[in-house]
């Protein structure tokens, strides 16, 4: 029977997570309470809760914006450790305004909580991520490796290793396999043995496809004996994946082909939808004076009503009527038609709207009652996603999640008009990696990046 594996938060990258943030807690803690200790002259119950509830809220917020993400550079991470900080202070700053224990409160010490909280955490991010450093690089100095395979995807998948891993080389899994240009050819599958034990090797990566797999379990079975990992890298190159993953039911490994971070994560999906009712009426409530303008606006400019309702594919092919601001003339066309630079349907009030995205403002209703994201793939029209679904490759699999009023692709872009294939291809590429890439961290960051890319030439 096979063993199961172990619980992906208790892997090494689970490990180094929890070290980095217990060192961090624990020292910040120490120096806030000493502070309230130094300012009150006692520790509270009320402080003692609302540090409780500090230390348990930090898991998942600095979880989800992999603030211990141990890729991440000096720099990176102090940023990526202040933003989940923030995030923190802000939240259990909520939790205080809501319960009316204020009075106790000065500027003065909400300042110093938030500053020596941060200090406190950075002091120890600064020597664990030095010390994790030097650990990764042993490792790797150790961890030797070869690679079976040849053509493509041994080439890829070298280059994809050499950064983390000390790759020797790539042996042929037979005569005439098609060399792997940039990388040393260290001998063919009868030396294997031989290379493995001569050179020390830890890791061999076996890259040969689903095609091969007699080969694939000779080769495991002849280095059962030896010390040395064996890792099969299967070639799924002609298949649009989402998400891949391997886990594990019962005895039997697990390949997920198809699978989005949302809908393997319940509890993620449900966070992401919290912050964006909550955002999406924090906006309406903020932005109500820019909504009343360009609602009389567009009432003032062309006889019609204020917003144009229209139905669009949503999450797993539901459809729900996306609201806009009414941008062109009231017209008949039976033909669903995007608009084109000088388009004669668009008014001037319409075309302001459309160039600055304020036309999309009422989508936030659509955020508000769960039907779109604040981020997300972009809908289309639902005569477009017919058109375009022969067309291209895994088309509708931008589908899977809410769409939203912005997204990767408007942000890289792609936004207005997509009047070629290629451009639709474009779109669609960012949408599936932005699926395949979900955090909340990269919510905020195309949120952040947004306005910048409002005024665009490509809208009409």
């Amino acid at each position: 029977m096979i063993a199961p594996r172990l619980h992906p938060m208790v892997n090494r990258r689970g490990l180094t997570f929890w070290a980095m943030w217990l060192t961090g807690t624990v020292l910040s803690g120490a120096l806030l309470l000493s502070l309230l200790y130094v300012h009150f002259g006692e520790i509270t119950p009320h402080y003692r809760v609302l540090g409780l509830l500090g230390i348990l809220a930090s898991v998942p917020i600095y979880s989800f914006l992999h603030v211990y993400h141990k890729r991440l550079n000096y720099l990176t991470g102090l940023l990526r450790l202040l933003a989940g900080w923030c995030t923190l202070v802000a939240a259990v700053g909520l939790v205080v305004l809501i319960s009316g224990s204020t009075q106790n409160l000065t500027l003065e010490l909400v300042v110093k909580i938030a500053v020596y909280g941060y200090l406190a955490q950075a002091a120890a991010f600064i020597p664990l991520r030095w010390l994790l450093g030097r650990h990764n690089q042993r490792l790797k100095e150790n961890r030797k490796a070869v690679i079976i395979g040849s053509g493509e995807l041994a080439g890829k998948l070298a280059r994809q290793l050499k950064p983390r891993v000390p790759v020797l080389g790539v042996i042929a899994p037979d005569a005439d396999a098609t060399p792997v240009p940039g990388q040393t050819f260290l001998g063919g599958f009868a030396d294997l043995r031989e290379i493995v034990q001569r050179e020390q090797v830890r890791r061999v990566y076996i890259a040969l496809s689903l095609d091969r797999m007699v080969q694939i379990e000779s080769i495991y079975v002849d280095l059962l004996d030896l010390a040395v990992d064996v890792v099969w890298v299967p070639d799924f190159g002609s298949m649009m994946l989402l998400n891949q993953s391997i886990s594990q039911i019962e005895q039997f490994p697990a390949i997920y082909l198809n699978e989005t971070p949302l809908s393997s994560h319940p509890a993620a999906a449900m966070c992401k939808d919290l912050i964006d009712r909550s955002l999406a009426l924090l906006a309406i409530v903020v932005l109500s004076p820019v909504l009343l303008a360009c609602a009389v606006a567009v009432k003032l400019s062309s006889p019609g009503p204020v917003f144009f309702r229209q139905g669009r594919d949503g999450c797993n092919g539901k459809v729900i009527h996306v609201y806009k601001f009414r941008s062109m003339r009231v017209h008949n066309d039976q033909e669903v038609k995007q608009a084109t630079r000088n388009d004669s349907r668009v008014t001037r009030v319409g075309a302001f709207l459309r160039r600055s995205s304020l036309d999309e403002l009422p989508q936030l209703l659509n955020v508000l009652n769960g039907e779109m994201a604040l981020v997300g793939p972009r809908p289309h029209a639902i005569a477009h996603n017919h058109y375009y679904c022969d067309k291209l490759m895994a088309y509708m699999a931008r589908h899977r999640i809410k769409p939203g009023i912005t997204g990767l692709a408007q942000v890289s872009g792609f936004r207005g008009e997509t009047d070629t294939l290629d451009k639709m291809q474009g779109r669609l590429e960012r949408d599936l990696a932005y699926i395949n890439h979900w955090s909340l961290w990269l919510d905020i960051k195309i949120l952040l990046k947004t306005p910048f890319t409002l005024f665009s030439r490509n809208i009409y």
